[in-house]
């Protein structure tokens, strides 16, 4: 029989696709990694992995279990936490993650509060890109996440918060900085900074980009909102950057201009999520009303959803 061990191990190997990277992810040496997944397959009695000389392929057999083992390792998280509960309530550790283009930008205005809601609740906070927190909610490895939508997983239970304006950032002597206010028809043409595909913003700027008629430079994509803000101000484009970001690192600098364009849809729209089956449910909803709370009355740049 396999053991939870060794579909720990499959999985981490299944995304990785490299022994070593696999072995530093599970904490344990290559060895013996390499030897569990060795033992599941006798176990098993099917070969799951390939071997070649220069990278790790999975068989389609062993997709597949990977796949399904990522399903009961979600469910063991979740009976672990049930149990937890049980004891302690809403006591103990949350893991949440957060998208980099939000996550630094809004914590700092609802940590206080859900620390004096909960002060007995831990809170462990770790940013990737909104795709691979999703995956990794699934997988079990966090409890809630911080995402722009839409996010598209029927075993995932959604709460819509908020709706975060997108504004554009240019150079003070940039043409656009000049006009009091900007059209959709000053955007044709126009060369737009993004950020590097794997996020909801990259996606949402491409589409604005092909609406506006303007020119996505795909060449300098940033690896940061702070990336793109340095390029903005060397002149190489403008951008499209959300309204908190703008609030924390762009309201009192001088080398950046924050530009209004007369598009009232111009928005990315915020969520919370959480597995379905999680026994935490009830306590996540209530986190959702708690940041919507602590939003209108701190953040006027966003709308809430009720």
């Amino acid at each position: 029989m396999a053991t939870l061990r060794q579909l720990k191990y499959l999985v981490a190997l299944s995304e990785e696709l490299h022994f070593r990277r696999a072995a530093e992810r599970v904490h344990v040496t290559q060895p013996t990694l390499s030897t569990q997944i060795q033992e599941l397959e006798k176990r098993l009695k099917a070969p799951l992995v390939e071997r070649g000389a220069t990278k790790v392929m999975m068989t389609p057999l062993g997709r597949e279990i990977a796949a399904r083992a990522r399903y009961v390792l979600a469910e063991v998280q979740d009976i672990v936490d049930l149990a937890a509960s049980s004891q302690h309530g809403f006591d103990g550790t949350i893991r949440l993650g957060v998208p980099p283009t939000l996550g630094a930008y809004l914590l700092p205005h609802i940590i206080p509060d859900l620390h004096a809601s909960y002060p007995n609740l831990k809170l462990y906070v770790q940013e990737g890109k909104p795709n691979e927190l999703q995956h990794e909610l699934q997988a079990g490895r966090f409890d809630l996440v911080v995402s722009p939508l839409p996010i598209n997983h029927s075993d995932l239970a959604v709460e819509q918060i908020f709706r975060e304006p997108l504004q554009i950032a240019a150079a003070p002597d940039h043409p656009l900085a000049q006009k009091s206010r900007i059209e959709r028809v000053d955007l044709a043409g126009q060369k737009v900074l993004a950020m590097e595909k794997g996020h909801h913003l990259h996606d949402q700027v491409e589409q604005l980009c092909a609406d506006f008629d303007a020119t996505l430079l795909r060449d300098f994509e940033g690896t940061s909102l702070d990336t793109l803000r340095l390029m903005v101000g060397m002149g190489v484009g403008i951008a499209f950057l959300p309204a908190l970001y703008i609030k924390s690192e762009i309201s009192n600098r001088g080398e950046i201009a924050v530009l209004h364009l007369n598009a009232p849809d111009l928005y990315r729209q915020i969520g919370l999520t959480w597995r379905k089956r999680s026994v935490h449910d009830t306590f996540f909803k209530e986190i959702a009303d708690l940041i919507r709370t602590t939003a209108s009355e701190k953040l006027h740049e966003i709308s809430v959803i009720r």
